[in-house]
């Protein structure tokens, strides 16, 4: 475990893919909130402007279970949390992914419409790194431990719980809540499930701080 900062892991990427001869597939975990989507982002831009790739970023939160599956499982309070997930749906899709042979359709989460998207994006033939971002890419329990077989390299942001709370309240103050219902929404989910990925989570290859 290599602790760094975000602006190296560019080259570190670049790096391991000089030594394959197929796909990158680099994990990008971390409890929500801790800013997984902007990181992704920027390394895919910081990649591809280099004229090397090109990466292409593949969200976990597009195997989250509709709301009328949660309603139907009494989840929908759980919102987030690893059973709200497709894992083995998730799962299959790396799998097929791992051949870089066609293009692959693959799903994306709204947060607008609070719900997946199938369909969202495309992930091309010539895409030769994957940044794969989500919560529970790294957590030590099944179904989740299923996963590591499908990572090359691993990355974990690790931040304050103390700015965590801060971040996730204000999600749910951009999506129109009360003060006090947003500090509800998230010390009575989101947080939980940020302690499970801290508490939970195997080492990664690479650790991130960021504040």
């Amino acid at each position: 475990m290599t602790r760094c900062q975000v602006e190296s892991l560019p080259a570190e990427i670049l790096a391991r893919l000089s030594n394959k001869e197929d796909r990158l597939i680099v994990a990008i975990a971390g409890p929500p909130g801790a800013g997984k989507s902007t990181i992704s982002e920027y390394l895919r831009d910081a990649i591809n402007k280099g004229g090397a790739g090109p990466a292409v970023v593949v969200p976990m939160d597009g195997f989250h279970l509709d709301n009328a599956i949660l309603d139907e499982r009494g989840l929908r309070s759980r919102k987030g949390s690893p059973p709200t997930f497709d894992c083995a749906g998730f799962a299959a899709l790396l799998e097929r992914l791992k051949d870089a042979s066609e293009d692959i359709v693959i799903p994306a989460f709204d947060r607008t419409l609070d719900l997946a998207r199938a369909g969202a994006a495309i992930v091309r033939a010539n895409h030769q790194i994957l940044l794969v971002e989500g919560n529970y890419l790294l957590l030590d329990q099944e179904p989740w431990t299923g996963l590591a077989s499908f990572f090359d390299m691993t990355i974990f942001l690790d931040v304050p719980f103390v700015e965590l709370e801060r971040r996730l309240i204000q999600r749910w103050l951009d999506h129109g809540h009360t003060q006090d219902a947003a500090r509800e929404r998230a010390l009575s989910n989101d947080i939980p499930n940020a302690e499970l990925v801290v508490s939970t989570s195997r080492n990664a290859n690479y650790v991130v701080i960021t504040a």
